[in-house]
């Protein structure tokens, strides 16, 4: 019994002092010490211990005299720990731990499209694409399958392009935008994984993958920038064209230089 005893986390010396009181209660401590043939001391340090264990009990009496909690009633006590303990356990270490965001480069044409594919094949509820109309065919064929698929998939094109998809927004193109070297784009999958790149003919073509928040928050607020453009443009266009000018020329115009 001893070895059972020390297998739920006591001593040599309490577990027979807990099978003293369990075979003889209402023992003091010098009692207990003569019948396990240790001193007093170490016997009065091994009861306060047992009594914080919930081992034993003491009775306020003269002397202090000790029982043993009954078996069944620790063993309940301690099984209902080891449950609370294991799920609490299980709970927080079960799941592997997130590994640090990462930084993906896909060069090359192949690479490109079959890292496309893959993202937008593994979304489970969305997918929001920013990118150039000339460029839509890099895109298109995945994004209908998703759509098939009934992933909410939301296509946002730099000039018209025409496409079977059904959420298209349209950004019209000033004269400026023929100048642009490098034609910028990015998909956003269940908003937690992002593909950015770029197309040009002086360009070669990569493209960066990575579930870093930061990247992920700044194409959700550019989303989102575009949803209400869209908007007010649908409700306001004329008045802010008269406004402003017809690309917002008015409210560019003075920050140009700081971005050249």
């Amino acid at each position: 019994m001893i070895e059972q005893l020390r297998s739920l986390g006591l001593s040599d010396l309490e577990a027979r002092i807990y099978l003293v009181l369990h075979e003889e209660p209402h023992l003091s401590g010098y009692e207990v010490a003569k019948r396990v043939s240790v001193s007093r001391t170490n016997v009065y340090a091994a009861l306060r211990v047992l009594t914080d264990k919930g081992f034993c009990r003491s009775i306020e009496a003269d002397p202090v005299l000790y029982d043993a909690v009954p078996i069944g009633q620790l063993i309940r006590m301690l099984k209902s720990q080891f449950e609370q303990t294991a799920k609490a356990l299980v709970e927080e270490l079960d799941a592997p731990p997130k590994a640090a965001p990462a930084f993906y480069t896909w060069k090359g044409e192949q690479a490109l499209q079959t890292a496309i594919r893959r993202l937008i094949a593994n979304a489970d509820r969305s997918v929001v694409v920013d990118i150039w109309s000339e460029d839509v065919h890099w895109v298109e064929e995945a994004l209908m399958e998703a759509q098939q698929r009934g992933i909410n998939v939301i296509l946002i094109t730099i000039g018209e392009a025409g496409t079977g998809l059904s959420n298209v927004i349209v950004h019209q193109r000033s004269e400026e935008w023929a100048q642009v070297i490098s034609r910028k784009f990015s998909v956003l999958c269940d908003g937690r994984a992002a593909l950015i790149g770029s197309f040009g003919k002086s360009l070669k073509l990569s493209a960066l993958e990575t579930d870093h928040p930061s990247v992920i928050e700044l194409l959700n607020n550019a989303f989102f920038h575009d949803v209400i453009a869209d908007r007010i443009e649908q409700d306001f266009g004329r008045e802010l064209e008269e406004k402003y000018g017809r690309h917002y020329e008015r409210i560019i115009d003075p920050y140009r230089g700081m971005l050249e």
